[in-house]
């Protein structure tokens, strides 16, 4: 076990799978005490036990992030469980279809934007409210290269990443002054449930990703989760507002 993140709380919300599980395996590792949100309490129960059992304090609590209510509870019992709230990597996230913007339906669009952008404006709210009383924190968001460049029959994935953006930039601007770091991370081609959809329904787009991008593979989630800690951490008190790429070059394209 590191000391990245020694001792602070933190909250990891869409920790059930994907990045946000294995980012919280980082974390912990990190020697974060850590609060898994997400919808699906068998495997938050299960992870937390995992940790649990390699020494590490954690605690999950089921939260829906485009509930706001469910997101201030979420925020609330990471306050109760561990006496304050030090961290945040808003993870939660939902991929849609790969569908042509003109035939894409409003029910995708809205499901989209209601979990990649609600969902982040519900939490961001109450953790920065924690951060203010608690003396200061730092929140990552998980954007997208889609957050950063364009990527075809995704248009409103595109969207939404954007504006968690747009959201970082906002929150990191209003709040800087105030001891609170808010930064995103923009993972390129990562293996997840979202990405093994993608790919099941899209025979040959990986393969099509990969060649685009200069390492020419997908990332390992855990990749994605150690950029986050050192951008929750102590080590770069000077960094907010910041968009990181962890994609293997591909914006460099």
């Amino acid at each position: 076990m590191s000391d990245l993140l020694n001792g602070k709380s933190v909250l990891v919300t869409g920790a059930s799978s994907g990045i946000g599980a294995a980012a919280a395996r980082v974390f912990a590792q990190e020697g974060a005490r850590v609060v898994l949100a997400a919808r699906r309490e068998d495997r938050l129960a299960a992870l937390a036990e995992e940790l649990k059992g390699q020494g590490a304090e954690a605690a999950y609590v089921v939260c829906d992030v485009t509930v706001a209510e469910d997101a201030v509870r979420a925020v609330d019992f990471a306050v109760e469980t561990f006496g304050r709230l030090d961290g945040a990597f808003n993870n939660a996230g939902l991929g849609g279809d790969r569908t042509p913007l003109h035939l894409m339906g409003d029910d995708v669009y809205d499901a989209v934007m209601d979990t990649n952008v609600r969902g982040v404006w519900n939490c961001l709210r109450p953790e920065i409210a924690a951060m203010l009383e608690g003396g200061g924190g730092s929140i990552v968001n998980n954007s997208s290269v889609g957050g950063l460049v364009a990527i075809p029959a995704a248009a409103a994935y595109i969207a939404a990443k954007h504006a968690v953006v747009g959201l970082t930039r906002a929150a990191a601007d209003e709040y800087a002054k105030q001891g609170v770091r808010v930064n995103a991370v923009a993972p390129g081609t990562t293996r997840s449930e979202i990405t093994a959809d993608w790919f099941g329904r899209n025979p040959g787009l990986e393969e099509m990703v990969n060649g685009m991008t200069p390492q020419g593979r997908t990332a390992d989630p855990a990749e994605i989760g150690a950029a986050a800690a050192w951008m929750l951490s102590d080590r770069c008190p000077f960094l907010t507002g910041t968009v990181m790429p962890v994609d293997g070059g591909f914006v460099n394209q």
